[in-house]
């Protein structure tokens, strides 16, 4: 056999050789200015991350969130304290890359998919992008079953489907992150993916100890990013929470998306935008957070036929109760219904704070019986009726059988409010907050409870 030469087994081997490895072309810091950071030098796209590492050879990592020529502008993930002029920085090769999987469950992690519980490393199997896949619209899966999330309120007039997008719309202090919480102890998901964004950091141990509990936590995912920590971390940490959704959707799973909140995510756009120069336009907010939103909202609900689904809910903060807040338009135009909390409610002790008059699920009709939505309908129409004259009841100028709807709402409003209130332990399933709302229009009956109300229908706590 006639022996090859060097050159000759060299040519033999181009045809296996793997595809050559890109230089990575490192660059110079060469300016801060508030959040921003400004390099020249390097070879990067739009969301990948970089290291900065000063002369000191202390580093933090920065994601690439705009460029204006030979500039690059970079966001920090961590404060910039000690940064001197000159700093290298150097782009990472698998910067958009998450961990999933159900390794994942039980767990609590950061916006950059790194545990915070203190049990150790994930060991996650598998790497995903930070970025989902689009459905085809034409592909996806119509909304056609119910999902239960234990409130007497929403169960019973505002039915959620699964795959339904919901928003939360609140002041401060009326109830959000209560209601979440009683939502994820009794919904018959089979997944509960968590979303803290940009809340305070003390809700973060509270909701894990006091209501998830053990046996929540086993099915649920919890992803948090504090209100100090940086707006690209608490952007990312949003997309994260997307993204593992996502993930066990494409197991064939149905799974619960609660995302506190949908405003700290825009106001984390805002602060990014305004950082690298781009006009603010809506009550301060630049265009890019109004294509930010349906982009994120617009990754949840069903998937395919016969695959899994997320429905989720997506609490927006009303400043100062205004219904009108930018934001709270955008997503009330985007979302598939909306659950208004008020703070009148509130005030009276009446807990959830659910304004019923002011909340709709817009895929209602299509997923409960027209019967029982023609009771819905009647069930509003009576409550909407007290509310109207509640001035003129309160003062007692309105007299007994002027007006026989109105005689009907205020026999019925001990009822009707007894039915709407829940306890924070108290879990009501679809079928008796059904069963409930139809007793509660029946006329009074000798099973009335002493308080003025019916007894509730099959309450576990």
């Amino acid at each position: 056999m006639q022996r090859q030469s060097i050159a000759q087994k060299l040519d033999s081997y181009l045809p296996h050789k793997p595809l050559q490895v890109k230089p990575i072309v490192e660059g110079k810091l060469t300016r801060v200015v508030g959040l921003t950071l400004e390099a020249v030098g390097c070879v990067v796209s739009l969301g990948d991350r970089c290291q900065v590492i000063d002369l000191q050879e202390r580093s933090l990592e920065a994601e690439v969130v705009g460029f204006d020529g030979p500039k690059i502008y970079l966001m920090p993930l961590a404060p910039v304290d000690g940064l001197q002029p000159g700093a290298t920085v150097i782009p990472l090769v698998t910067s958009s890359l998450v961990p999933v999987g159900n390794e994942l469950l039980g767990r609590v992690i950061n916006g950059l998919g790194e545990p915070i519980d203190d049990r150790g490393k994930l060991g996650c199997q598998r790497l995903a992008s930070l970025e989902g896949e689009q459905i085809n619209p034409m592909r996806r899966a119509r909304i056609d079953s119910s999902l239960d999330v234990g409130i007497s309120s929403i169960n019973s007039l505002c039915t959620v489907g699964k795959g339904q997008r919901i928003g939360l719309f609140a002041g401060s202090g009326v109830g959000k992150s209560v209601l979440l919480c009683m939502m994820t102890k009794a919904t018959d998901a089979d997944v509960i993916v968590v979303g803290l964004i940009g809340e305070r950091g003390r809700e973060v141990k509270e909701f894990i100890d006091e209501i998830l509990g053990e046996a929540g936590l086993a099915r649920s995912v919890v992803v948090c990013s504090p209100a100090d920590e940086s707006p690209l971390l608490r952007m990312r940490a949003a997309n994260f929470a997307m993204r593992v959704a996502e993930d066990f959707r494409q197991q064939g799973k149905d799974v619960l998306l609660l995302m506190d909140s949908l405003t700290r995510y825009a106001m984390a756009q805002r602060e990014i935008a305004l950082a690298i120069g781009e006009p603010p336009a809506t009550k301060g907010y630049p265009p890019s957070v109004f294509a930010k939103i349906p982009q994120l909202v617009e990754r949840t609900g069903n998937s395919e036929v016969g695959g899994g689904s997320i429905t989720a809910f997506f609490t927006v903060l009303t400043e100062g109760d205004d219904q009108q807040d930018p934001i709270a338009d955008s997503a009330r135009a985007i979302l598939d219904g909306h659950v208004v909390l008020s703070r009148r409610l509130a005030e009276e002790g009446h807990y959830p704070a659910v304004d019923i008059e002011a909340s709709v699920s817009r895929v209602m009709p299509a997923i409960v019986d027209p019967n029982y939505l023609q009771s819905s309908n009647e069930f509003r129409k009576v409550y909407s009726c007290y509310e109207q004259n509640r001035d003129l009841i309160s003062v007692g100028a309105y007299v007994t059988g002027s007006d026989p709807e109105i005689d009907k709402a205020i026999e019925r409003r001990p009822y009707f409010s007894r039915f709407l209130q829940q306890a924070l332990t108290e879990q009501v399933d679809l079928h008796s907050a059904q069963a409930g709302l139809k007793k509660v229009l029946a006329p009074a009956s000798p099973n009335s409870t002493p308080g003025g109300a019916p007894a509730p229908a099959n309450r576990a706590a």
